[in-house]
């Protein structure tokens, strides 16, 4: 099952969501919380589960999708 991690904008700023964490993160730019939501990916993938990143626009469309294989 592929895990995924939503970017997604909030009133100021953005947040990095994933189910297995209760709360999202928030960081002030969109890049920095691109950043974030890789490095999330890459551990999950290093861990063995494959992940897919979703950009989310202020708009409310998908920006981009990044694909984290499994490195197992």
């Amino acid at each position: 099952m592929v895990e995924v991690i939503y970017v997604e904008p909030l009133a100021e700023g953005w947040a990095v969501r994933h189910q297995s964490v209760e709360n999202p993160q928030v960081f002030v730019s969109g890049a920095k919380a691109e950043e974030a939501a890789r490095s999330l990916g890459s551990r999950l993938s290093q861990a063995g589960a494959p992940s897919e990143i979703r950009v989310i626009l202020r708009d409310g469309t998908l920006a981009g999708r990044f694909a984290c294989p499994s490195n197992v």
